[in-house]
């Protein structure tokens, strides 16, 4: 990855859902930033610092369209499950693994992330690689997605 080619969002906190592109039963998040020596004023205070994975139980149930509503809650009143809280630490390797703290017996094509914090850049947050790990459970025997 280069320094400066990333996702930036807004402020220090926000939020993005990944749409995967099929049904996954998510067991781990990776997520990469460049390191400080990469950087050529040395700062990445811009890396992420605590965030949370989530899905929406209404996506799962087959609802056909994203319903995520306001304060964690679904349009269907179905609840949004948290996966895991973690901390990327920009003093290790730029490519952090984490397993998901809670797994669900069931796949999810949408992913939630939300970036509650990053290293101290007020203006933005910039993410530059995110990847979900999982058991892929819609493609049939010769690797298409089922449809």
């Amino acid at each position: 990855i280069s320094p400066g080619y990333c996702w930036p969002f807004q402020a220090s906190r926000s939020q993005v859902v990944f749409r995967l592109p099929t049904q996954v039963r998510p067991t781990a998040i990776t997520v990469q930033h460049p390191l400080k020596k990469s950087s050529a004023l040395g700062d990445i205070s811009s890396a992420p610092r605590d965030f949370t994975v989530s899905v929406s139980l209404c996506q799962a149930l087959g609802a056909g369209t994203w319903c995520w509503g306001k304060a964690g809650v679904d349009e269907e009143r179905e609840e949004e499950v948290l996966l895991g809280t973690f901390s990327y630490d920009t003093e290790k390797e730029p490519t952090q693994t984490f397993p998901l703290q809670n797994e669900l017996p069931r796949a999810f094509q949408f992913i939630r992330l939300v970036i509650q914090s990053n290293w101290g850049k007020s203006g933005y947050t910039c993410i530059y690689r995110v990847q979900v790990h999982g058991k892929i459970t819609g493609m049939n025997a010769i690797g298409q997605a089922r449809g």
